[in-house]
């Protein structure tokens, strides 16, 4: 009875396994999970102006503004793997108004260049060729003095007072009792185009001195660092080529509205009296031709970066 008692209780678990242990009928797929990379793998987009490369021969014909000639020099040096030296000598710029006239006589290619004046847009309206302008950085007219001049800022309204001729003695802006001896830049410079449009509008400008009116960028800058070494003269000219171009022992920038001008105050717009400067071609330039190549690269990131190491506010 003890054993028979055994074997049943062993038959009975035997029944209770053989009923638990049952293959499922449909297998259930367990869903695979998708992963998702953390790292982007797309491709950086590639350019196809770079890298660009051109042959002496084919290198298009640069011109432009004085105030440009650094710029020209650091794209040709970029471009065709040479020297400073050798840059300088492929790079000649006959000034703003020379350069326009150049381009649509068909002399040059391509030019690095500061706005044209009234006079000189004249002159081209009654050309065949049409133009392109792209900007690609600012300048900015500034006024230079003398550093012993005490008066360190004046205001718009000082400003187009002295030169309309209202305003003629330092101690009315509240300097020293000194004639204020105010040079200006003839009729089609870079320089003077920005004073009528910047500064004085539709104020007609007092006419100079024959003396006062000097013939260059440079000219009028030792005009006023010279004149009988005292602090009552002022000027104007663009900032690029004031700050790093042609420099003068004993001169310094004028503060306008109380802001002086600098590369930060260029660009975030706090020094007011900016403008741009172009890349200018002609519009009937072939899509495929070099002029053509070398403003798109001018116009491309990489141009913007040399733009930007040769010390000018890139737009």
């Amino acid at each position: 009875m003890k054993y028979f008692k055994v074997i049943l209780l062993i038959f009975f678990m035997l029944c209770i396994a053989s009923c638990s242990v049952q293959e499922p009928s449909d297998k259930t797929e367990i869903p695979i999970p998708t992963i998702t990379p953390t790292v982007d793998f797309t491709p950086e987009p590639t350019s196809t102006l770079l890298p660009i490369t051109f042959t002496k021969e084919e290198f298009p014909k640069l011109d432009g503004s004085t105030a440009n000639i650094p710029l020209g020099t650091a794209i040709i040096q970029k471009l065709l793997n040479v020297s400073q030296d050798e840059a300088d000598l492929l790079c000649e710029f006959n000034t703003t108004a020379d350069s326009y006239i150049n381009l649509v006589e068909k002399k040059t290619d391509l030019l690095l260049v500061y706005e044209a004046s009234e006079k000189t847009k004249e002159d081209l309206s009654k050309a065949k060729e049409e133009l392109e302008y792209y900007p690609i950085g600012l300048d900015a007219l500034v006024f230079i003095c003398n550093e012993t001049n005490p008066v360190k800022t004046l205001t718009t309204k000082q400003i187009q007072d002295i030169y309309t001729g209202n305003i003629k003695n330092w101690k009315d802006v509240g300097g020293e009792d000194k004639v204020i001896e105010a040079f200006q830049r003839d009729e089609t410079s870079g320089s003077q185009t920005l004073m009528q449009k910047l500064m004085m509008k539709d104020l007609k400008m007092t006419k100079p001195k024959e003396d006062y009116k000097p013939g260059t960028m440079g000219g009028l800058i030792s005009s006023i660092a010279e004149y009988n070494n005292t602090s009552n003269a002022l000027g104007y000219s663009v900032f690029y080529y004031a700050k790093n171009m042609y420099t003068k022992p004993g001169l310094t920038f004028m503060g306008v509205d109380g802001v002086l001008p600098s590369n930060e105050t260029i660009k975030d717009g706090t020094y007011k009296y900016t403008n741009e400067f172009y890349a200018v071609i002609r519009k009937s330039e072939p899509a495929d031709s070099p002029t053509r190549k070398l403003l798109e690269w001018i116009l491309s990131n990489e141009g913007k970066k040399i733009i930007e190491e040769a010390g000018y506010v890139a737009k």
